[in-house]
């Protein structure tokens, strides 16, 4: 049963939850709109065009930046509650009236906590559904300029890649394909296309990519690479159906795995070479313990804070903020061993909970009940 405390702190919370939000959220959105004005600009000549343009773009981009933003702003609603807590002197009468500082602050560790499921709720429901392409291109809307190919591999082991993307057409120029050694073949099989458009299969249909001014434009053994996915249409013209890579893995940004749900990573991990593996690894064990991470960041913040209630309330919260950036580089370090698997990747991700784990839960014993 909630009492008149949960439900006075967990509403103070949430007051300082929404006032943070909304003011990095906004503070990030005014300075990366004018960093980049020019950009939401070019090629319009009306503002209602330029305003819809803008809004579009921030629509999709403040997921992103929430994702980003979330367990600074978590910790920081924290803070700011106790700590006005503590300057209206509401903290000792409680504490004179036998309640412990532990319970007094239960109710925002709660809130916190699902604060960060919301951010995971976030990771999962909303960012897989943002137009990436509309992020990274965001004076390119129609897709009319050249995007950049990564290449990919399809599970059979192809490899399939091409020099520049048109999202327009969802065509790619200078294509080509390298098929994995069979036996009984001496030479391995390569395929170069002029451009090749990808078909998404509707109707029943098989998905795949259609070849056009091919060299060779008929290969000797076509016929052997028919289980792999490959036919033969006319000389110079071939239909490849691939089942991994689409127009959309083919082109997509670096980023991107920022931008799948957790079971779709874990099934390119699968699916990926192993060059790349670590990397992959690296972060689905991130998704793991980042939940974690954001509460003992909120654990450490509050300690701090409650410690010594004698001591001014902005030196408390700058030396949380100080602890924050530490907490923040050393996940990024560890994140960089593991990416250049210096760290194994389990290890890279879960090392900073290792860490901060017991310095969070030392600092919390040490606050006076």
């Amino acid at each position: 049963m909630l009492k008149i405390l949960d439900r006075q702190m967990t509403m103070n919370y949430l007051k300082g939850y929404f006032v943070c939000a909304v003011s990095l959220l906004g503070l990030f959105i005014v300075i990366d709109l004018f960093m980049n004005l020019d950009a939401f600009t070019e090629g319009k000549k009306d503002l209602v065009s330029i305003f819809k343009h803008i809004g579009l773009y921030y629509l999709y981009k403040t997921p992103q930046i929430y994702d980003r933003l979330n367990e600074a702003i978590v910790q920081m609603a924290a803070m700011f509650t106790i700590a006005w807590v503590q300057r209206d002197n509401e903290l000792l009468p409680l504490l004179s009236a036998g309640v412990s500082t532990r319970r007094v602050v239960r109710p925002l560790l709660i809130a916190s906590c699902a604060m960060m499921m919301l951010a995971v709720a976030n990771q999962e429901l909303i960012l897989p559904k943002v137009d990436l392409y509309l992020l990274e291109n965001r004076n390119d809307l129609k897709g009319e300029k050249e995007s950049e190919v990564r290449g990919g591999w399809e599970l059979s082991g192809t490899l399939v890649s091409g020099r520049v993307g048109f999202k327009n057409n969802q065509l790619v120029k200078d294509f080509f394909v390298v098929f994995p050694s069979i036996p009984g073949v001496s030479s391995v099989g390569f395929l170069q296309a002029g451009e090749a458009k990808y078909d998404e299969g509707n109707d029943g249909k098989q998905s795949g990519w259609l070849l056009k001014n091919t060299v060779p434009a008929e290969m000797k053994d076509w016929k052997v690479y028919e289980k792999l996915g490959l036919k033969y249409i006319a000389p110079g013209v071939y239909f490849l159906h691939t089942e991994q890579i689409d127009f959309d893995k083919l082109t997509r940004h670096k980023n991107w795995v920022y931008f799948v749900t957790t079971p779709q990573l874990l099934e390119e991990m699968r699916a990926t070479d192993t060059n790349r593996l670590s990397g992959l690894a690296v972060r689905f064990h991130k998704r793991l313990t980042r939940p974690i991470l954001g509460m003992l960041l909120t654990f450490m913040g509050l300690s701090i804070i409650l410690q010594d209630q004698n001591r001014n309330v902005f030196i408390s919260t700058g030396m949380s903020l100080c602890l924050t950036v530490i907490f923040f580089m050393a996940d990024f370090a560890s994140q960089h061993l593991g990416d250049h698997q210096v760290l194994p990747p389990a290890l890279a991700a879960w090392l900073p909970v290792m860490i901060f784990g017991p310095i969070s839960f030392v600092l919390f014993d040490m606050v006076h009940t």
